[in-house]
């Protein structure tokens, strides 16, 4: 019996000397956090302070930075992640100066050699986080963050993570951006100076119908001969056809090839052109005489070609039409036969 009060002090005494241990720990860190030489409020650690700062028995959560920023190890995505880090450093020591239980660490492989050896680490950056030891069921494990390789992680998106597996709850204090806002004043200022100066050069072309005329026509014959479905469906110029030949017109009616598109562009733009020339040509000839016998001349000309013409384009367009309708049937051969077939009938008329 006179053993159990001997043996509760001991125990006792064990228990305070660990506390004070974790205690004197946590105000190492803090005070190394406090008069960092880099960013206020992140902990520059070699080995043995690692070795202090994951040990058992501690009463706060640290979160290291495994980098590597020597260049000879040409770790870009390291140097584009340190500034986001020092951020988030920063923005926890303005709230907390005294850490309050959370330390963001930083650990150099230059400085770090044998921790990043016996943990197995042969790339950067890492970033983990190490729990506190009472933080429950599997606060020995660290946790891992995992980076985006394709673009720069922000600190947000780390300051979140850092919320989601501890008890504390990060917020990002981001500085102004004194450039972006005098680049684009300066922007704007630039835009308002030369547009002042160009508007007498400019005014003619923007006021001019002819131009917007010319735009709007060329706009209409792009998207009404599939120009954007060609964009969408991402389709090829051409395809080879079953004979091992070119094909330049898609079966099916929900297919098309890039040439085709351009084809039926032309045709649209001689029929435009076309139907522009004589509405504004004739109007302007002077000679009355001249203007009738042009338009006379025009009208036997279209009177003659459309006659001939229709019957070509009907056949041609029914004969696109019943390839497309077929999706395995080769339109250059249909094509081909078609023109054979035309000029065997005008021998035999």
């Amino acid at each position: 019996m006179r053993l159990l009060p001997l043996l509760t002090a001991f125990t006792s005494l064990l228990s305070l000397t660990v506390a004070q241990k974790s205690t004197n720990k946590h105000q190492t860190f803090a005070d190394l956090a406090s008069s960092s030489k880099g960013s206020k409020g992140v902990v520059l650690l070699n080995d043995q302070l690692f070795g202090d700062l994951t040990g058992p028995n501690r009463n706060f959560t640290s979160v290291v930075l495994f980098t590597a920023l020597d260049a000879r190890f040409g770790c870009v995505l390291c140097r584009d992640f340190q500034p986001e880090f020092d951020l988030l450093g920063n923005s926890w020591h303005q709230e907390h100066p005294k850490s309050d239980g959370l330390f963001f660490t930083i650990l150099d492989f230059s400085v770090g050699k044998q921790t990043f050896q016996r943990l197995g680490m042969s790339t950067a950056p890492i970033l983990m986080l190490f729990p506190s030891s009472n933080a429950g069921p599997g606060s020995d494990q660290p946790i891992k963050f995992d980076f985006n390789p394709s673009d720069i992680t922000p600190a947000e998106a780390v300051a979140r993570w850092v919320t989601a597996h501890t008890k504390h709850t990060v917020t990002i204090h981001r500085p102004f951006n004194y450039v972006k806002l005098f680049s684009f004043v300066g922007g704007i200022i630039g835009t308002a100076t030369l547009s002042k100066l160009a508007y007498p050069y400019l005014a003619p072309a923007l006021f001019s119908r002819n131009l917007w005329a010319a735009i709007s026509l060329v706009s209409v014959l792009l998207f009404t001969s599939g120009h954007m479905f060609n964009h969408i469906r991402k389709v090829p110029y051409v395809v080879q056809g079953r004979g091992g030949g070119v094909s330049y017109i898609a079966g099916g009616f929900s297919n098309q090839l890039g040439l085709e598109t351009q084809i039926i562009a032309v045709v649209y733009a001689v029929l435009a052109f076309s139907a522009i020339a004589l509405c504004l040509k004739m109007p302007r000839m002077e000679s009355s005489a001249k203007q009738k016998i042009a338009v006379m001349a025009w009208n036997l000309v279209l009177l003659c070609a459309n006659i001939g013409l229709a019957y070509i384009l009907v056949r041609w367009i029914k004969l696109v039409w019943r390839g497309k309708d077929d999706e395995t049937q080769d339109i250059p051969r249909v094509v081909k036969k078609a023109a054979s077939k035309g000029a065997k009938w005008r021998r035999l008329k």
